[in-house]
């Protein structure tokens, strides 16, 4: 008997260059035995048809409150700026949909207890888009810290680019928002955030944190228009604080593009063994191939440590759309069998109350309890 499949309205949609395109779009059709794509609603019906006709999907919703109204659609993916993430994810609850929304969850901790709360008394299965926490070389480093590879964890170092706060922006249309500290698109929020998930999968909740958020750079040139626009988020991003496990724990972002390719490094010390996981360009874990290398006991060089291929099946290659899908995958998974293994509701609270005790570390120059 086939599985069954489940049907999706997207709301945010723009053909070739939004995140949904990108993205959610070949994830889903990659998924076809679990997913089908219903239609698209954006700000306008006319910006949905055109949406619709350049993606092949057979329909476009005047505006959200029809497309969550529709009965032919089981989930809504919420693919839109996190300003209006609020108000969209507690229409399609209520018309009880579940919800697939993109990270951040809310604007500010406030927001998504309050999403987490409806859904959990609507009896709705709401996923984050933290997906970094599923990338196979995430998957796989849980396993290896699981399996006692390192041994105690005894530390952890993360430094990576933030990209986008570097100065510059390619498009106004697109980018301009994100310098906009009040939207709740930061650097703090966005690669920082995407790779504190994946670093609370592997070694466990955060318990208390000191931080200083700096901002270097208070402007930024739009390259398509040449505007100098007034960014207030920071490009400068320094947490130092302890694992529950007791184990320290130091980050430091930079907004701005990485120079030879080293755009992340974090590395895990252990009693037996160091492990450090690396990407290109930006620290954007969740967007970028990982790369694992691991040295133990007295071994004084580094070797790659392979992904298992069982990891990689199923799914696109591409990071971006195969990230997606794995969190889909974990979704579907839950819709039909009542287990939890998606990126919850919950625990995009729990991520967003991390952050939020990092700005209130900042803020007051003390220690604060996560």
């Amino acid at each position: 008997m086939a599985a069954e499949r489940f049907r999706v309205g997207i709301v945010g949609l723009q053909p070739g260059r939004s995140w949904a395109a990108r993205a959610h779009i070949p994830a889903l059709r990659a998924l076809s035995e679990s997913y089908e794509i219903v239609g698209v609603a954006n700000t306008s019906l006319v910006s949905a048809e055109k949406a619709a006709a350049a993606t092949g999907l057979p329909r476009a919703f005047a505006d959200v409150a029809e497309l969550v109204a529709t009965p032919e659609i089981d989930v809504v993916t919420v693919a839109v700026k996190v300003p209006h993430h609020l108000e969209i994810v507690k229409a399609a609850i209520e018309a009880g949909k579940h919800v697939y929304c993109e990270w951040p969850l809310g604007n500010g901790l406030a927001e998504a207890k309050e999403l987490a709360t409806l859904a959990r008394a609507k009896g709705i299965l709401g996923v984050a888009g933290t997906q970094a926490r599923v990338a196979p070389e995430i998957e796989y480093l849980r396993q290896l810290i699981a399996d006692g590879f390192v041994g105690d964890v005894l530390s952890t170092t993360l430094v990576g680019r933030g990209g986008g706060w570097g100065g510059s922006i390619a498009e106004k249309r697109i980018s301009a928002y994100l310098l906009d500290r009040a939207n709740g698109a930061t650097m703090l929020t966005i690669p920082v955030g995407h790779t504190l998930a994946a670093l609370m999968e592997v070694l466990g909740e955060i318990a208390e944190v000191s931080a200083v958020l700096a901002s270097r750079r208070t402007s930024a040139l739009a390259v398509d228009t040449g505007e100098t626009l007034s960014m207030s988020a920071p490009d400068q991003v320094l947490v130092s604080g302890l694992l529950a496990n007791g184990a320290p724990l130091s980050i430091h972002y930079r907004g701005g593009t990485a120079r030879e390719n080293d755009g992340l490094f974090w590395e895990i010390n252990g009693t037996e063994a160091d492990i450090r996981v690396s990407a290109p360009s930006r620290g954007h874990a969740q967007l970028v191939p990982l790369s694992l290398k691991g040295a133990r006991h007295d071994e004084k060089a580094f070797r790659p440590l392979e992904v298992p291929a069982s990891y990689r099946s199923g799914v696109p290659e591409d990071v971006v759309p195969g990230n997606v899908a794995r969190v889909y995958l974990r979704m579907a998974r839950d819709l039909r069998e009542g287990t939890r293994t998606a990126p919850s509701f919950a625990d995009a609270v729990a991520l967003h109350r991390v952050i939020e005790a990092i700005e209130k570390a900042a803020e007051s120059g003390r220690r604060t309890v996560c």
